[in-house]
């Protein structure tokens, strides 16, 4: 669904997509124009219908990613198919993984997602600038959610493009403290962060843009305190995203399926044996299933789990 709010800078249009696919930012203006973000594999003919209607008949002219989750790069490698003159921006810290294609360390292969490989052609370091449409941005390192993912800010108008480090409703999965890295005070000093540069509007990679920033960072904040104090919570809901995360590429799954899938994914293997080391992995996904009906991210019926 393509959303323009009103109030953000003239030339940046948000094609919100919900939660396989992230959020769109379109930018365009007379120096060129720009994509922030790419949407899952599986959506990439809708991503490139939406952009298209957008740019009305204009070349895509970059392509910049904030950070390297299959949600937020899946559609890069048609989008580079698309515009043979694309020049693709990632995040520095995984830059060699992409430049050797490891799918492992950047994620796909143990969390069972798709992302076909792509290239690209620079680096966004943090603490430099970009021009983007007709507005310089700012370049921020925003570690937490995703170790190297970074955030853009531009001050003219004061919008944020804050990836998956804040949300209207929180923020994304802490990835890092599930592999024994501790990065709950990078999720703190990352919404220090947002909360210095004082934005007026913030477009979030999932979900609608909002300006009550405030709020959403003390909403965040006391999410993340929930977390430290009990990381058992935040063990369970990154389980679960990762169960829904599939559920909304297969949009409906056998038990069986859902049991074969996880058996061939060590990611998610591994946080449900961290949770019911003592049941069969084909038991506790039962009971990760019913948290889900339960809380209407789900529906069962019979032996076929669907997304709601």
């Amino acid at each position: 669904m393509s959303n323009s709010a009103t109030g953000l800078p003239p030339g940046l249009t948000v094609l919100e997509r919900g939660w396989l696919s992230s959020n769109n930012i379109v930018i365009q203006g007379a120096a060129g124009t720009a994509l922030i973000d790419s949407g899952y594999c599986t959506h990439a003919p809708q991503t490139l219908a939406l952009l298209a209607a957008s740019l009305q008949g204009r070349a895509l002219d970059v392509l910049i990613n904030t950070h390297l989750h299959s949600d937020h790069c899946g559609g890069n490698v048609a989008l580079q198919a698309a515009y043979p003159q694309l020049r693709t921006l990632i995040p520095p810290g995984q830059a060699a993984y992409v430049r050797d294609w490891n799918p492992h360390a950047l994620s796909y292969t143990p969390t069972g997602q798709s992302c076909p490989r792509f290239g690209f052609d620079a680096v966004l370091v943090p603490g430099s600038e970009l021009s983007l449409g007709d507005a310089v941005w700012q370049v921020h390192a925003a570690p937490g959610h995703d170790t190297y993912s970074v955030i853009l800010f531009e001050p003219m108008s004061r919008t944020l493009v804050s990836a998956d480090a804040l949300w209207q409703r929180g923020f994304g999965v802490v990835f890092p403290e599930l592999d024994g890295d501790g990065a709950f005070d990078e999720v703190a000093a990352t919404l220090d962060v947002i909360e210095a540069l004082a934005p007026r509007w913030v477009v979030p990679g999932h979900g609608a843009p909002f300006t009550d920033v405030a709020q959403a960072l003390g909403v965040a904040r006391q999410r993340l305190a929930r977390f430290v104090a009990h990381p058992q919570q935040h063990l369970r809901y990154a389980t679960k995203v990762l169960l829904k995360f599939k559920l909304l590429e297969a949009q409906s799954l056998e038990q069986s399926e859902l049991l074969a899938w996880a058996q061939a994914t060590p990611y998610l293997a591994r946080l449900v044996h961290q949770q019911f080391a003592e049941l069969p992995l084909a038991q506790a996904l039962a009971l990760l299933v019913d948290e889900l009906v339960a809380s209407g991210a789900a529906r069962q019926q019979g032996p076929h789990l669907f997304n709601t």
